[in-house]
């Protein structure tokens, strides 16, 4: 599998995402998750991310269950701060996105000494002595604590080697770029906002990100499931799809199926071919998933489809196409 860097570290260009492994939208068994972790290890696979909003802990769990079964030096692992896992005092409402979870529900805590405690349980959820790349999660309503504490905490622990790599998470491009202004970040997590969908990050993140050299590993490069399986009822960052999107994610559909490809291949090369992508992290919760994001990372895109794709203005004009289309 290719490989790229992040920073000092050396990962493949794929990795996989955890999330699914917490039972998003649906339970995932352990054995589910064992056999897709083993699926993506078999592939090549050596860079996973994970987070305690995950599953409320369970990837992280079941993440940490296999990796410590491999050399710790042969893969890369990436981890999220900014919530603490709590039991709450009453009986723990079922999650609208998480299913078949542990009682613990998050509580959002940027501060310093919250960060600290955060990266403490996550290190006791994992089993592993480190983890490589530590980011601060959603912090949309909470900018000034990220970088006067969270932030803080993550340059510490970077300047001490504990980690080598920092920076955020987050479904929006916005708030990235003002980080990358006011912190040395190594790098941005980024779910949803540069796909065949949506190419906000064009606008000034990737630019900044470009100049700084910070990475980007890319998610939700399917939208949550709307470019894998285009139809009414499809998920759109995590809520029901509005038929807008709708439609113009079946008719990138019927181009695909016009020049003999499937969306999903279009969708993952789209986000590859763009030099500020250095890992596209793909997500799944079965053995089949991991074989298919890897099969649609090589599958033949024909140069036509984007010729035409450009031609009709289905993307935004400075998007990078493979082939250079």
């Amino acid at each position: 599998m290719k490989r790229t860097r992040l920073g000092s570290l050396d990962v493949t260009a794929i990795g996989l995402g955890s999330a699914p492994l917490g039972g998003l939208f649906s339970p995932v068994s352990d054995a589910e998750a064992e056999a897709t972790l083993a699926a993506g290890w078999s592939a090549g696979i050596r860079f996973y991310d994970t987070a305690p909003l995950y599953g409320f802990g369970l990837a992280e769990r079941r993440l940490g269950a296999f990796l410590r079964q491999q050399p710790r030096d042969s893969y890369a692992i990436s981890t999220k701060v900014g919530r603490l896992l709590r039991v709450p005092d009453g009986a723990a409402v079922e999650d609208d996105h998480y299913k078949g979870t542990p009682r613990e529900r998050p509580v959002f805590d940027f501060s310093h000494d919250g960060v600290m405690r955060s990266v403490g349980e996550s290190l006791v959820r994992l089993g592993l002595d480190r983890v490589d790349v530590l980011l601060v999660h959603d912090p949309d309503d909470h900018y000034d604590e990220a970088v006067s504490g969270a932030f803080r905490a993550l340059e510490r622990l970077r300047a001490d080697g504990t980690v080598k790599a920092i920076g955020a998470g987050m479904n929006q491009s916005e708030m990235l770029v003002r980080f990358a202004e006011a912190v040395p970040v190594d790098c941005f997590l980024l779910a949803g906002r540069y796909t065949l969908l949506d190419q906000g990050a064009l606008e000034a993140l990737f630019p900044v990100c470009t100049a700084k050299n910070v990475g980007i590993l890319l998610g939700g490069i399917y939208n949550s499931g709307i470019l894998a399986n285009p139809h009414v009822g499809a998920k759109f960052n995590y809520q029901d799809a509005d038929p807008a999107l709708v439609a113009r994610a079946l008719a990138l559909d019927e181009l695909c199926r016009k020049h003999g490809t499937e969306l999903k291949a279009a969708a993952l090369q789209f986000c590859m071919a763009h030099p500020a992508v250095t890992v596209a992290v793909m997500g799944a919760r079965n053995a089949a998933e991991v074989a298919d994001n890897i099969a649609m990372s090589e599958r033949k895109v024909p140069q036509a489809f984007w010729q035409e794709l450009r031609a009709r203005s289905l993307v935004d004009a400075r998007a990078p196409l493979p082939g250079g289309a």
